[in-house]
């Protein structure tokens, strides 16, 4: 059974969401906030498994709620669901810590199917948001000193990428570039269980909290860019 904490300032929406969800087998919502404060607090009381999140909020917003949750180190982790797919948030929602990004307009089956992978440690980004999320994410980094551009100056370059094999760091560049595991599997002609072995050890070596973490590990190694 997958726990969701609804954490939104409209009651009609905490409704829609409750009752969406509700009518699921392998759901339950264990409470609804109404603001960030309201969603940090009830989230460290009730650990639920994934916290369906609005940005925007009175007093501390969705992004800053994130940001506390996930620095609370706790298992719950964070779906943040913008009102528009040019969110000017959604850049910091990846800085936060955030699991997820949907656009409240997803269709039910996608918001349902966002927070079960979601709330087995995968990523979710809407296809609308993932390039110009990345993009505007890489003009972010700060510069920094490459010998001579190439992917392999920059592994050897980054300690973070030191414990990974030469097919980790490979399987990791075409996460950084948006691949499913299907579309790894059938392009690097591995099998799919392989391909989640592989990122499943990707994450444990380089610390990365879920594949939203690791693409912006591979953009922040220039592995992707």
């Amino acid at each position: 059974m997958t726990t969701v904490l609804i954490a939104d300032d409209q009651p009609l929406q905490r409704f829609g969401f409750r009752m969406l969800l509700e009518s699921q087998d392998d759901m339950t919502v264990v409470g609804e906030a109404t603001d960030g404060g309201e969603a940090t607090r009830m989230t460290a009381e009730l650990h639920p498994d994934v916290v369906l999140m609005d940005v925007r909020m009175p007093g501390l917003d969705g992004i800053e709620a994130t940001r506390r949750i996930v620095a609370g180190g706790g298992r719950s982790r964070v779906l943040i669901l913008t009102t528009f797919d040019l969110d000017e948030y959604a850049y910091s929602g990846l800085r936060a810590g955030a699991s997820g990004f949907l656009v409240k307009d997803a269709q039910p089956e996608e918001l349902l199917s966002g927070i079960r992978a979601v709330a087995t440690g995968d990523a979710v980004v809407a296809p609308s948001l993932t390039r110009r999320l990345l993009d505007a994410y890489v003009h972010h980094l700060p510069a920094t000193a490459e010998p001579d551009g190439s992917p392999d100056s920059a592994d050897s370059a980054d300690p973070r990428l030191a414990p990974l094999t030469e097919r980790e760091t490979e399987i990791l560049r075409v996460v950084g570039q948006g691949w499913t595991n299907t579309e790894i599997a059938q392009r690097l002609h591995l099998a799919e269980s392989t391909v989640k072995t592989h990122v499943g050890r990707i994450l444990a070596k380089t610390g990365s909290r879920d594949r939203v973490q690791a693409v912006i590990l591979a953009y922040e190694t220039k592995l992707v860019g």
